[in-house]
């Protein structure tokens, strides 16, 4: 029996979920998020709350589908009610970044300025070195943060790069600490 599985999904308020041709559809105040189920997962709504079942509870992979659609749809609704954030630290000396529309251009120690174009239903905010995106989306916002720190990730001697704002960077001794150690 899956534990994540079989909790009983709220539908919060001011939230419209359909569930038609192996679609689940879910409408919300930040706006309107799909999941195509899996052929041998269920969702049945009743009395504002949604509940996930598998074909067979015994078998390991209906299992892992059990969880695994339980939490995206834990996912689709807080999206659309709430959304999701990522925020990112730009460290380094004269590294910074800014906004050109709605797409970032970020001086990361390259010859030229990195333009990162933002994707459909994301958007950005910059305050001096922290770059905050967000939207409805979990796993794009996600996918989002992680190509921004791709162009740039955090070096293990000074730190420079581009960090989760919660990330902690494992620093290595220079080569002058390896002299002084003989």
């Amino acid at each position: 029996m899956s534990r994540v599985g079989k909790i009983i999904r709220k539908i919060p308020s001011g939230v419209t979920v359909e569930i038609k041709n192996g679609n689940l559809i879910v409408n919300g105040p930040k706006g309107k998020l799909s999941l195509a189920l899996h052929p041998r997962v269920t969702v049945a709504q009743q009395d504002g709350s949604l509940t996930v079942s598998v074909v067979d509870e015994t078998d390991k992979k209906d299992r892992a589908l059990w969880g695994t659609f339980s939490s995206l749809l834990e996912n689709l609704l807080e999206g659309v009610t709430n959304g999701f954030k990522k925020e990112l630290e730009i460290n380094g000396v004269g590294f910074k970044v800014a906004m050109k529309g709605k797409d970032l251009a970020l001086e990361v120690g390259y010859s030229h300025p990195v333009v990162f174009a933002a994707p459909e239903g994301i958007s950005f905010k910059v305050e001096k070195n922290l770059i905050t995106i967000e939207g409805i989306d979990k796993h794009l916002v996600g996918e989002t943060a992680a190509q921004i720190r791709k162009i740039r990730k955090p070096e293990p001697y000074k730190g420079k790069g581009i960090k989760y704002v919660d990330e902690v960077i494992q620093r290595k001794a220079g080569k002058t600490a390896a002299k002084t150690a003989k």
